[in-house]
């Protein structure tokens, strides 16, 4: 395999696999080095991430397969659902692919959920790639295997464990991103620092403006060093029996103001940072941690270019979305809450206090 900037291993015994981070990596053959080759490779992306990448990512794979073709979704969260999951089944089938074939994800965090759910699902399991073009995807969601699709009722609801043999994060697909995206995708940088590393805070807090202005060596390290938190956590707990849920600093909070909104209305990452200033506030009344660190992590929010209060839905409705949450247990809902910077835990919190929570936080 050809040199490239940065890898990171994800150890999982025989389901390990690397992380490829570099410049110029997304059309190079010699990237694809020890993937399955067969006859039917399918590239699966969007409306809009198609047109830049798909026909580079097709000429680089085509020495390895028979047939390289591409299916493009309609892009966005409001399309993570069944009947866009199934134009996927809908080719793979009309082509006569085999169990041999290998589904490449080129695009962001929707497209490689719902490309891992159909590679787990088609003929009880294929083998995929994750070939993530924007920042989010790049530092948490190509990664790990968790896949699946929204439900009405909640997001990430429906899906499966899958893991990918391999993911290609070419930074040079982050220079079309627009501004609202890479924010967004800062988001899951930033959770990376008061979940387990205290010094990767410090180092955003020094270099965000760096990390807004797409500077190349900025970028590179933060997806490197969010790729290494994010593979250890994996490693120790793949399916999120304990540790793995720390990873969901701010979620339980940002997934009710997507699905309380309508899905797409905010971005994930959008829903994800005020999340975090909300988890940060609930672990400063629960004693926790002091107010200034809370303080500290939703000027960082804000400097990202993230809301800081989330819409208006009621109390009432935040938390029955929240009960939906699948940390949730019997109907109690749980919090991912920093015990001391750089260290989290999941604890639950009585409703009152996080009915506080939200009213502080809501506009």
């Amino acid at each position: 395999m050809a040199t490239t900037d940065t890898l990171v291993r994800i150890a999982l015994d025989e389901r390990s696999y690397d992380i490829l981070i570099g410049s110029g990596l997304l059309g190079r053959a010699e990237i694809y080095d020890g993937l399955p080759a067969g006859r039917d490779a399918l590239i699966v992306s969007n409306t809009t991430v198609a047109p830049l990448y798909a026909e580079r990512l097709a000429d680089a794979l085509s020495g390895r397969y028979a047939r390289v073709q591409t299916v493009v979704l309609p892009d966005g969260e409001v399309h993570k659902d069944w009947p866009t999951l199934n134009l996927v089944f809908d080719r793979l089938l009309a082509s006569g692919c085999d169990r041999k074939t290998v589904l490449y994800a080129l695009g962001g965090g929707v497209v490689g959920d719902l490309t891992g759910f159909a590679a787990a699902c088609y003929m009880r399991g294929v083998p995929y790639v994750q070939v993530p073009t924007t920042l989010l995807a790049q530092v948490d969601s190509s990664v790990g295997g968790k896949t699946a699709i929204n439900h009405p009722a909640g997001k990430n609801m429906v899906g499966a464990f899958y893991q990918p043999l391999r993911v290609v994060a070419d930074i040079d697909t982050l220079a079309s991103l627009p501004p609202r995206e890479l924010a967004a995708g800062l988001a899951e940088v930033i959770k990376y620092g008061p979940i387990a590393d205290a010094a990767l805070l410090d180092w955003i807090e020094t270099n965000l403006d760096a990390l807004l202005a797409r500077d190349a060596a900025a970028l590179t390290h933060a997806i490197k060093r969010s790729c290494e938190i994010k593979a250890e956590v994996v490693g120790a707990d793949e399916r999120e029996a304990g540790l793995r849920a720390i990873l969901n600093f701010g979620h339980t909070f940002g997934h009710a103001i997507e699905a309380g909104l309508g899905y797409g209305v905010w971005l994930h990452g959008e829903a994800i940072g005020c999340g975090m200033v909300m988890a940060a506030d609930l672990s400063a009344r629960l004693g926790l941690i002091d107010g200034a660190y809370a303080a500290r992590i939703e000027a960082i929010v804000r400097r990202a270019g993230l809301p800081v209060a989330g819409p208006r839905l009621g109390a009432g409705r935040y938390l029955e979305l929240m009960r939906i949450d699948k940390k949730a247990e019997a109907g109690e809902i749980r919090f991912v809450v920093i015990e001391a910077p750089g260290r989290a835990a999941v604890r639950a919190a009585d409703d009152g206090l996080v009915a506080q929570v939200i009213e502080a936080h809501t506009a």
